[in-house]
């Protein structure tokens, strides 16, 4: 039977076989079709869990908007591994993916130093956003971007957050490397205050605490003269500061050191992200014990957990680290929360509440049932070095 093709039935015969001939020419020939969005996706994940696996310690704020990747970080290998596996996965992506800092937005200012006795690193850029750690006066950060007043930071030690920038002075490379060249004193008492004279009795500059850094500019009879980052000039009592290079010669982390500075904070307030003498939190609290002896340990009582060596329970030392939390099961991996030191007959200490002792016994005045029923696993640190994650302040 013969039929008569119209120009309409003609034209969707036409596009029915370009269609079929274009798909199996693709199938005989292996040449994939526009790779489905979720696979780019996944290309994405598989990049940051790499490179960043903890956002707290790096940045990938990456994602696709339709053909366009955008987003920002601070890991340019990361975005040069993540460009070249699109590409070679078969996707042509525009890349408007920004790698901080951004010297332009920041006039090559990509430095700051704390310029407070403590900052305030929160977790987004306003004072009502959570306190997710603190650094001491003088301590040099790195400036990743700014939005308003606040400032995008990470610490030496790789935490990142938000600053407000009127607790920093923000500085060049060379400024920046000008100061860290310069011998410095420490501030080495709780609490404290600079003064605008060598007198106690003149008006105070502002207030210190322990670990603050300064520059000294001259030293009198009874006081230092110091330097801020920002140029103000303050007085210290000598009796109330060490030369910084003296004082790490003079650490000693031992049981006995670890215990006297951490007995000497007892009943200091819980303060959630706080890790100086004005409140701790439980992380922070062990990072201030460890760091008065000489030991810088991570921030996090989970990023604590994977420094040092496995030690059972029975055969715990005084300074060993406790984790505490939710033990891992086949649907969900362990989740660390808390974190305490052993101090021996069944006692550890930590912040709760406020700085505290609590026993695992269960006859003591002190026992604490709720942290004795979520115990984990302890750590052991003392004498161990960076093969093991610890990071001695000596080095």
């Amino acid at each position: 039977m013969y039929y008569s093709l119209n120009t309409r039935n003609k034209l969707y015969l036409l596009i029915v076989i370009t269609c079929f001939s274009n798909a199996l020419f693709a199938q005989v020939n292996q040449i994939p079709a526009t790779p489905p969005h979720a696979t780019a996706q996944g290309i994405i994940e598989q990049v940051k869990k790499k490179y960043a696996p903890d956002k707290r310690v790096a940045l990938f704020q990456v994602e696709l908007d339709s053909n366009l990747l955008v987003g920002k970080t601070n890991l340019p290998l990361a975005k040069k591994e993540l460009l070249s596996r699109l590409h070679s996965n078969g996707y042509n992506l525009a890349d408007a993916v920004r790698v901080l800092p951004d010297e332009d937005e920041l006039e090559g200012k990509i430095y700051a130093l704390v310029n407070v006795s403590v900052a305030n690193i929160r977790s987004q850029p306003k004072e009502s956003a959570e306190l997710a750690t603190q650094s001491l006066l003088g301590t040099t950060l790195k400036v990743l971007e700014k939005e308003r007043n606040w400032y995008l930071v990470q610490t030496p030690d790789h935490y990142i957050g938000w600053v407000d920038g009127g607790t920093i002075k923000r500085k060049l490379k060379d400024e920046v490397e000008a100061y860290q060249s310069q011998a410095k004193m420490m501030y080495a008492r709780p609490f404290g205050f600079a003064y605008t004279e060598a007198d106690e009795n003149t008006q105070t500059v502002s207030d210190l605490t322990w670990g603050d850094l300064f520059v000294v500019k001259d030293t009198l009879t009874d006081f230092y003269e110091v330097a801020y980052p920002d140029a103000r000039k303050g007085f210290i009592p000598k009796r109330e500061a060490i030369s910084y290079h003296d004082w790490k010669k003079m650490t000693n982390p031992s049981p006995e050191a670890l215990t006297k500075t951490a007995f000497r904070m007892i009943g200091l307030p819980y303060l959630w992200g706080g890790t100086s003498w004005k409140g701790v939190d439980c992380s922070g609290y062990m990072r201030m014990v460890y760091q008065t002896n000489g030991i810088l340990l991570p921030r996090d009582a989970s990023q604590q957990a994977f420094v040092g060596e496995d030690v059972p329970f029975e055969k715990l030392r005084v300074g060993d680290l406790l984790f505490f939390g939710e033990k891992a099961t086949p649907e969900k991996p362990e989740r660390v929360v808390h974190v305490g030191m052993w101090l021996g007959n069944n006692e550890f200490i930590h912040s709760s509440g406020m700085v505290r002792i609590s026993s695992f016994d269960k006859d003591c005045a002190n026992y604490d049932a709720g942290n004795a029923n979520r115990y984990l696993r302890a750590k052991h640190i003392l004498g161990l070095g960076a093969e093991k994650g610890v990071v001695s302040l000596k080095n």
